[in-house]
Formats: C-alpha cells, structure tokens, sequence
C-alpha cells in the first residue's frame, strides 16, 4: 500500500485494496497525521473509507502461489516447492457411534483433512468400546436416563490436517456428528506438508548458459539490474529455484537440491560467499539477487485472476501505481 495506490482506489471508487506486501508488519501505537509514514498512510485509508487486505506469507506458501508465478515468469516447467513448511501437520482423531463414521468421515474430508501426497481423504478407524454416564442435563444420542453407566460400540477415526484447515475440519467434523459433546484429540504431528511450502523448483525447457539465464530474468522481472555470484557465464543452467521477496534463508535447500541457479532478493554481502566452494572459491551455482519488488510484482496479476474468479461479481483491477520505493542507477544508461 502507498500514498498513490489509495489515489488511485479513491480516483476509480475501488472499495478494498488486496496487496501481498502488507502495509502493517508491527502493530501501531497510535494513528495519527504527520506521523511516521505507515501511520498516517493507515490513517489516511481508514477516513477514505477504503479496505485494505493483505495476503502475505500465506500467498507465499501456497501452490501457485508467488514463488510458482515467479517460476511462470521465468519459463520453468516441473514446478514443486523448494522446501516443505515443518511444523504444519496435526493428528486429529475422534470416537464416533460404529454407524455415524462414514459421514463423519466424509465430513471431515470435505472439509480438507486427510491430504497425503497425491491421495486425499486418507484416514484410519479402529473398532472400540467408548463408556460414559450422562448428568441430570445431559440429552445423550443413545437416550440413556440420567446417571446409568452406558457401553457404545465405537470407532475411533484418525485424519491429518495442516493446522490451517484445523478449525474448518474441526466444524465439519461437530457438525456431522450426533453426539451431543464430541469427544476428540489433537496431536502434533512430526514432519512436513506437501500441501505448502515456501520457494519453488523447476527446469528450464532445455539448458542454456548463465549469461542468457541472466538475460532472461533482467527482460522477464523488468529489473534494470540483477546482483549475482556464480560461476562462469558460459556455465549452463538448466534447475533453477527462486523465491519472490527475501529468500536468502533458503539458498542452503536450493543448493540441496542442485539448482544451478537460485533467483531471489534482498542477499546481503555475506550471504553471496555461501555458494562458494572453501578450497578454491569456485561457484556451485549461481546466486541471483533480482530486486524485491521485481520477483514479487507478478502478485498483482496473480491475486487479480485467482480473485475475479473465485468472486466473478466484483471488479477487479490491478493498479497502474509502481508500488516500489526503489529505483536503478545504471552509469550510461
């Protein structure tokens, strides 16, 4: 969000402004005019009377999300993420009368739990016996009178979900289930997600030297200039991962993954050396740094399409505003 893009959404009446880069990354202390630029700027949005979402590091996770369109941009076909997200999965399971555990479990399926891979829908039920004793306030499924010890054939049904989809599932699941209290757990589960992730991997369509690689990206991105550490320009690039915005952090799972290329943002002096091999200081791939704003513009078009079609009634338009702060010296040019 910037002082033009809200020109821009007052000129053409827009009522809400998506943005992937967000215009609050800390909260405020107060709003106020002729403040610092972010409070004024939040302030100056509310008393238009105009919106403003931010999809973020959720865009950035997602499948086709920005580092996907990044790879669009870029030619790259077999595209999947460059690195799992950990500490995304969750065990979910409940007791559910033996009867009810197909629409329970379908329930929860639709609601998004049970993803594997390439299957969806996966789960696991064992067969138990579930004991209770309802209060004088209960109104028990089985119409058991007030204080009687009652035994139920039971299932016990075991989903995964990613913990975004938790409480959905979670909904689905008391929803479609007859019990008047439901009685479930949730456990942590180790291990990632192939659902999310952060960064992306392709191949371009045949191999092609750095120096063309380079080419590629500066007219691709629109980037006057492209920072890089690599090996020599003739040496061929066929794997390529990049990271729209700042993907420094990933340049060790690129290189994992051999990537002859890895095109990113915001790499600081030091973390160039991190692809140079300790006995001579050769390159084991190039590390290419494109601008923020360039590896992450295609956000744009991208939040542009996915949203005109999931709600087709609204109008939908990307800005004419260049959102960046920065721009590009070349001596010469």
């Amino acid at each position: 969000m910037t002082p033009g893009v809200l020109e821009e959404a007052k000129e053409t009446n827009a009522q809400l402004v998506v943005t992937h880069h967000p215009l609050l990354f800390r909260p405020l202390d107060r709003l106020t005019a002729g403040g610092d630029f972010v409070s004024e700027l939040a302030l100056r949005t509310a008393e238009a009377g105009v919106a403003l979402y931010a999809a973020h590091t959720n865009l950035d996770a997602a499948p086709g999300g920005v580092s996907f369109a990044l790879a669009e941009q870029l030619g790259l076909n077999d595209v999947g993420f460059l690195g799992q997200m950990d500490d995304a999965l969750r065990k979910l399971v409940v007791f559910v009368p033996q009867q009810h555990a197909r629409p329970v479990h379908r329930a929860m399926a639709d609601a998004g739990a049970g993803h594997i891979g390439d299957y969806e829908a996966c789960a696991f039920e064992s067969d138990g016996t579930g004991f209770f004793r309802p209060g004088e306030g209960a109104d028990p499924f089985t119409d058991t009178p007030a204080g009687t010890l009652e035994a139920a054939d039971e299932v016990r049904l075991e989903v995964q979900v990613e913990r975004w989809r938790l409480a959905d599932v979670r909904a689905a699941m008391t929803e479609a289930h007859p019990y008047e209290e439901v009685a479930h757990d949730v456990y942590p589960v180790e291990g990632a997600t192939a659902q999310a992730g952060l960064g992306a991997l392709g191949r371009l369509p045949e191999p092609e030297p750095l120096s063309s690689f380079l080419e590629r990206t500066a007219d691709a991105l629109g980037a006057g200039s492209l920072r890089y550490a690599g090996p020599d320009e003739d040496a061929p690039v066929e794997r390529v991962a990049v990271c729209g915005g700042a993907g420094s952090d990933f340049v060790g799972q690129a290189l994992a993954a051999g990537a002859d290329a890895y095109v990113t943002a915001d790499v600081t002096y030091h973390e160039f050396f991190e692809v140079l091999r300790a006995e001579d200081g050769a390159a084991r791939m190039a590390f290419v740094d494109a601008g923020h704003y360039e590896t992450e513009a295609i956000t744009e078009r991208l939040l542009r399409d996915v949203l005109a079609e999931q709600f087709p009634a609204a109008d939908w338009r990307v800005t004419e505003t260049r959102t960046s702060p920065m721009r590009t010296f070349a001596r010469g040019a």
